[in-house]
């Protein structure tokens, strides 16, 4: 009796266990979300609480001197453009493109024809006109010769001797030489062309100095003059000083820039003109903070700065004023004499934000703790 009791209400058990265990996984997994979501929650919060902390460094500015860079490009120091003084067939060639000349080198020689000639009878003229004239002055004196004829003694005379020195000088425009120590750049006649006077002849440069030129900005020229020793940087690599020769006294209408030149010795001819250089000229004596390049950042106005905390403890933005760029890194002025600059976090934080600061020295005791306890 009591087995067939049993079997009857088997089902029943049955399902009551079911029911059971069902309800028992149903309420341990909202234990374990209410855990997972505890959690996501704390570690929202953390990460809430990090971005409010930023790793500072309070450093003390430094004197330096403020440099102006700019760049530029090199070009000899004169540029010259020789052209026939007379007429006359080339049959000489003196000196090839790129040659390195000395002052009165020959570059190219006109053939002579009748110069010579006409040279020895202006010579003769001469002579003739001033035995004329001496002669004339001697009668003149005995009242045999008028004052008007000695006159138009002295006057032949004169004119003899101008076309003696015409003679003369057409005799030396023969040869064209270089002006100056230099080299030629290009030569635009070969022999047997046949040239009139101003017809072009060779363009000559003078590459014993060459000039490092560029445009400095209408603020930066005040701190440039003439004479001021300056730095260049080739496009080579070559670094070379020379004195300031040339500041611009009007700025260019569309640019609003100042043409400054330096000066640069080039005696052996090592240095190529023509190239781009990099022109460093000293300006003035700042105080500066050094700082790395990857601590600037951008306010929303597109400003290049860099940020750092205030004495209120807020967040301030300051524009960068790079007064000196080096190996080392940039020089900021119009920072304080002694600046909290944000080096962790910057991009996080927002002007006039209250951040927890934390200075490097804790944060790198920090760290060196948890290696420690890592490493046990």
């Amino acid at each position: 009796m009591a087995l067939g009791n049993i079997n009857r209400f088997k089902s029943w058990f049955v399902s009551a266990g079911i029911i059971s265990v069902v309800t028992i996984w149903v309420v341990s997994g909202q234990f374990d979300g209410n855990e997972e979501t505890e959690q996501a929650t704390a570690e929202t919060a953390v990460t809430m609480a990090s971005r409010n902390a930023v790793r500072v460094r309070t450093q003390s500015a430094e004197e330096v001197m403020r440099t102006i860079v700019v760049n530029g490009k090199t070009a000899p120091a004169r540029i010259t453009h020789l052209a026939a003084e007379t007429d006359g067939r080339v049959e000489y060639v003196g000196a090839e493109r790129g040659a390195s000349l000395k002052t009165g080198d020959l570059i190219v020689r006109l053939d002579e024809r009748d110069r010579s000639a006409r040279l020895v009878q202006a010579e003769a003229t001469v002579r003739q006109r001033e035995v004329e004239y001496a002669a004339r002055e001697r009668l003149k004196s005995e009242s045999y010769v008028s004052e008007a004829q000695l006159q138009e003694a002295i006057a032949l005379l004169e004119t003899a001797r101008a076309e003696l020195t015409r003679a003369q000088l057409d005799l030396r425009y023969m040869a064209v030489r270089a002006p100056f120590a230099g080299a030629l750049q290009a030569r635009h006649v070969e022999v047997g062309d046949f040239v009139k006077r101003g017809d072009p002849i060779a363009t000559y440069v003078d590459n014993r100095t060459i000039i490092v030129s560029a445009n400095v900005s209408e603020f930066d020229a005040k701190y440039v003059h003439v004479d001021e020793i300056a730095e260049a940087r080739l496009a080579t690599g070559e670094a070379v000083r020379g004195r300031i020769r040339y500041v611009a006294p009007v700025a260019d209408e569309a640019t609003r820039t100042f043409t400054v030149e330096l000066e640069v010795a080039n005696a052996d001819g090592k240095l190529r003109a023509g190239g781009t250089a990099e022109l460093s000229i000293p300006a003035q004596t700042v105080l500066a903070h050094r700082v790395s390049p990857s601590l600037l950042t951008l306010d929303d106005a597109g400003n290049v700065g860099v940020k750092i905390i205030n004495d209120s403890g807020e967040v301030e933005f300051v524009v960068a004023d790079i007064a000196l760029s080096s190996s080392d890194g940039v020089w900021l002025a119009g920072l304080p004499p002694t600046a909290t600059i944000i080096t962790v976090g910057q991009g996080y934080v927002a002007s006039g934000a209250v951040v927890d600061a934390v200075p490097e020295s804790d944060a790198e005791t920090a760290v060196a703790i948890m290696e420690s306890e890592d490493a046990r």
